[in-house]
């Protein structure tokens, strides 16, 4: 048994790489050029820089000795000792400013590191060229029928499409491209290589979590950590050819320019650049977008319908024309009698939202919502297979380089008989527990504030009736429903920040095996939190609001104060607006902050970090270098930009607004349309931020686009049942379609009949003057035959509608097969060639599992009693040598 720090063999050996034309399974020509054009190199002009590090310190020895942390210092020597030690190159680089010292260490990774950990993180690398299959759908009509397609555009340089299979060091000659060392590795691949080491990389104690690149930057170690962008995203001057731009540029010019607004993304650019998990996200809100211009142009049609009714709606002209037949009961303990006709307006622009069409756009949302899905299943599995990522989640995804280093023990893996890094399931599960009691706490924090925004809205209608403005008497509703729902929203974007961060804590703290889970867990914290903050408001409106006021007379109370009752106009129409208010209102927030923003602070950071005095020093090998250079280096230009904080803000975004475009679209049928305008903007927002405003991240592989997809059929579930509910408990709907076969089917007296008469004890109490209210009562308050048959159709109706919507959807789900057969067919294709490429390195690995007959697959070790597994967390074996407390990446 080995404890923690000791030293322990690998007898691991790199097999000699040896390059033969006649082995391989294709043929590319690829011309390795002598150096960088991008200027990402070192300053030999050849070795390429694949990671940048990045401290800052004061110039003057006097502010040096106060503003320097003396255990900063360790740990940042002991962090590059060790880099050193497993083989990195570094370089060193000096910018002096008037107050302070800016340090950059270059980082690079020799061709055997890069072998030896392309295998450790199972990097796949290409055996043959395949034509790409073309995914736009309409591009295919279009093409069929033969018509011009306005949405496409030639980018140049499109990425070639390869059968790949992963990467086996004695098996490189069977590999494309690799005779050339220095262009074999795609440069996203290089980045990921060196954030593996540096995520792995302890620096104090492994038992503290003192381990990765990512705690020295949270704890201003380092002040960055980055890989370069490929040169300047700027356009030449003069113009050159198309096909002489550089990748970021043509990212920039065909991508991330407003005029590019009506193109096809270019997605195999985007995962060329930035990885396949950005390039998914991309993928996916385009797909969402394109899929919002039926459901936009329907709602549009069914708002447009309500403006007819406006005009011939005879409940409608009864309202208009019944000037004080209807004296209606005060909605407040001191407000007055008031006038039913006094409402025309409001009662007019609620047939906007509640007209007989809004039963149709329902169903059709729900069958919208269904299908989406299922056709983003089949594009989603035709980018992961074409991205080399459909097995990722479940074969290649490594554990998390945190979780490696921390873990306390280990258990051999049963699928591919290597020891790996375990956590006991037990008290993960704790921990977990915890963190669920804090989501209660915290969803019990919004329902309070939820609490208080009623009671602001009853107190301020209470308010503003007791003021002497008669404007504002005649629209104190309206006013503090409209300040309540500004106010909520303020609420919710405060509260936001502050869950978001301690869920952040909560999930790093329940040590998660591999990042997907972790970033799975993380975000399903946060949507149910989310979901409570952002849908409660529209919920309580919806399906609580004026449905336990009680009666004249007998009024039902909150902390003394008489229950919050819907407004003239009905509640429908008040969950319009609030709808309005904090979707398209959030929506404005956020898309102002992506735009102006970024830009203030990226101007911040570089008058910031303008040099007022600046010179280079090569402080490696001691010597000054001669003369100045008067160009900002790569690694400079990036550090000006900003901190890419990850896709789950943008995901979020998106997530959200699909649930106010399904769940609540009965209220308001302008939602998708507001949603399409929303995403045009918001792609060209983020292409931008990517491109041009961010430091370049570290790509990320994706299999899909995680927990997202089933919180989204969450989602289409949970709309189904709202919209039932909201058409058969708060639109008019049904009440209408009663009394049009019960009574008269012209409608005629139906103003009429959905009011009910004050008691005589209440009208004795006011100066004998009876009311109206809206109601099925009697005269004693008593519910009329009319209500119980009203509720036994509501009922009837939710039963049906849910019924007929799921059961289609399931026949949408089993007619539209998740992968589609040429992709199926591609998928066995690459399989059998890679069991031709790695059938000899298949057949050793049985004979390098050590005890393998022995050792059963369950058996726990404490960390650090393991012995050497087929896949090794040290370093190659010609780094070895390092002192007690050095260990290896991810060793104990």
């Amino acid at each position: 048994m080995r404890r923690r720090g000791e030293q322990r063999d690998d007898g691991t050996t790199l097999i000699t790489m040896e390059t033969s034309p006649d082995s391989n399974y294709g043929s590319i020509v690829m011309n390795a050029p002598g150096q960088r054009r991008d200027g990402n190199v070192f300053r030999d002009g050849s070795t390429p820089v694949d990671f940048v590090l990045v401290w800052e310190e004061p110039r003057s020895p006097k502010e040096e000795l106060k503003g320097v942390d003396s255990t900063h210092v360790k740990f940042r020597e002991e962090f590059l000792k060790r880099l050193r030690h497993y083989g990195l190159l570094q370089e060193q680089r000096v910018v002096l400013q008037e107050k302070k010292k800016t340090s950059f260490i270059l980082l690079s990774a020799p061709w055997s590191l890069l072998c030896y950990y392309a295998e450790e993180i199972s990097l796949r690398v290409p055996l043959q060229v395949v034509e790409a299959p073309n995914l736009n759908w309409s591009e295919q009509v279009l093409s069929k029928l033969s018509l011009p397609n306005p949405l496409s555009q030639d980018v140049p340089n499109p990425p070639a499409d390869y059968y790949t299979c992963q990467f086996r060091t004695n098996k490189l000659q069977r590999f494309l491209g690799s005779d050339h060392q220095e262009t074999f590795f795609k440069t996203t691949q290089r980045h990921q290589v060196l954030y593996e080491i540096l995520a792995r990389t302890p620096y104090g104690s492994v038992k503290k979590g003192e381990v990765g690149i990512d705690r020295l930057v949270s704890e201003q170690v380092f002040t960055a950590a980055y890989p370069l962008h490929q040169g300047d995203f700027r356009l030449p001057s003069p113009p050159v050819p198309p096909h002489c731009l550089g990748l970021r540029q043509i990212l920039y010019a065909y991508w991330a320019q407003w005029s590019c607004w009506r193109r096809y993304q270019p997605l195999d650019h985007i995962r060329e650049y930035f990885g396949e998990k950005i390039a998914l996200y991309f993928a996916w809100i385009g797909f969402y977008t394109v899929w919002l211009l039926p459901a936009s142009l329907v709602g549009t049609v069914i708002f447009l319908i309500g403006f007819g009714l406006m005009a011939t709606d005879v409940p409608a002209k009864e309202v208009c024309n019944s000037g004080n037949r209807f004296i209606m009961c005060p909605i407040c303990n001191i407000c007055s009698y008031w006038n039913y006709s006094s409402i025309c307006s409001t009662y007019k622009a609620g047939l906007l939202f509640d007209n007989g069409g809004t039963v149709f756009l329902s169903v059709f949302m729900s069958l919208w919502a269904v299908t989406f899905l299922e056709y983003w299943k089949r594009t989603c599995s035709s980018l992961s297979h074409r991205w080399d990522c459909s097995d990722f989640q479940d074969i290649e995804e490594r554990p998390r380089p945190e979780f490696t280093a921390m873990a306390p023990m280990t258990v051999r893996n049963p699928v591919t008989g290597a020891e790996e890094p375990y956590f006991p399931e037990q008290k993960r599960l704790n921990r977990t527990l915890t963190g669920c009691m804090v989501i209660i706490i915290m969803v019990a924090v919004v329902l309070m504030f939820l609490i208080a925004v009623i009671l602001y809205r009853t107190i301020l209608s209470i308010v503003i009736y007791k003021s002497d403005f008669s404007f504002f008497n005649l629209s104190a509703g309206r006013i503090s429903s409209l300040s309540g729902s500004v106010l909520n929203l303020l609420v919710i974007l405060l509260l936001s920040r502050v869950y978001t961060a301690l869920a952040h804590i909560l999930t790093r703290w329940e040590m998660h095996r591999t990042q997907t889970k972790y970033e799975d867990m993380f975000i399903l914290k946060v949507f149910i939190f989310q979901f409570v903050n952002f849908y409660s408001s529209p919920i309580y409106i919806a399906f609580f609001k004026g449905r336990f006021v009680g009666y004249p007379g007998n009024y039902n109370t909150l902390f003394g104060v008489r229950n919050e009752d819907c407004g003239a106009g009905g509640c429908l129409i008040e969950l319009a607006q609030e709808l309005l208010v904090i979707m398209v209102g959030k929506q404005l927030i956020n898309n102002i902050q992506e735009f102006i923003s970024p830009k203030l602070k990226s101007w911040w950071q570089k008058r910031k970090l303008r040099p007022q005095l600046k010179e280079k020093k090569k402080e490696v090998d001691g010597e000054e270098a001669q003369g100045e250079d008067e160009e900002v280096c790569p690694w400079e230009d990036d550090y000006q930009l900003l901190v890419c904080e990850g896709l789950f803000s943008e995901y979020l975004e998106m997530v959200l607004q699909f649930g106010f475009i399904t769940i609540f679209v009965a209220a308001c049928p302008l939602a998708p349309l507001f949603a399409l305008i929303n995403n045009w903007v918001e792609i060209r927002l983020d292409a931008h931020k990517f491109v041009t405003e961010y430091r370049r991240p570290v790509a990320e592989r994706a299999q899909d686009i995680g927990i997202w997809f089933p919180i989204l059929q969450f989602i289409t579930h949970m709309a189904v049942l709202s919209n039932a509910f909201l058409i058969a408990f708060t639109s008019s709907f049904l009440p209408r379609l009663y009394y049009r076969y019960t009574r008269d089917s012209t409608l005629r007296g139906f103003i009429s009949f959905t009011l009910a008469t004050s008691p005589h004890t209440f009208s004795q109490q006011h100066h004998n003057a009876s009311c109206r209210y809206r109601g099925f009562r009697d005269e004693n308050g008593e519910y009329l035959p009319e209500y119980f048959h009203l509720l036994a159709i509501r009922l009837g109706f939710i039963i049906v509608f849910e019924h007929v919507v799921f059961f289609i959807g399931r026949l949408i789900d089993l007619m539209v097969p998740d992968i589609p057969e040429e992709v199926e067919l591609k998928i066995k294709r690459e399989h059998y060639m890679a069991k031709e490429a790695l059938a000899e390195n298949q057949s050793l690995g049985k004979t390098m599992i050590p005890g393998h007959k022995d050792v059963p697959s369950s058996s726990l070790r404490q960390r650090g009693s393991r012995t050497s597994p087929p896949q090794s967390d040290s370093p190659p074996p010609h780094l070895k040598g390092i002192p007690e407390e050095t260990d290896p990446p991810g060793s104990c």
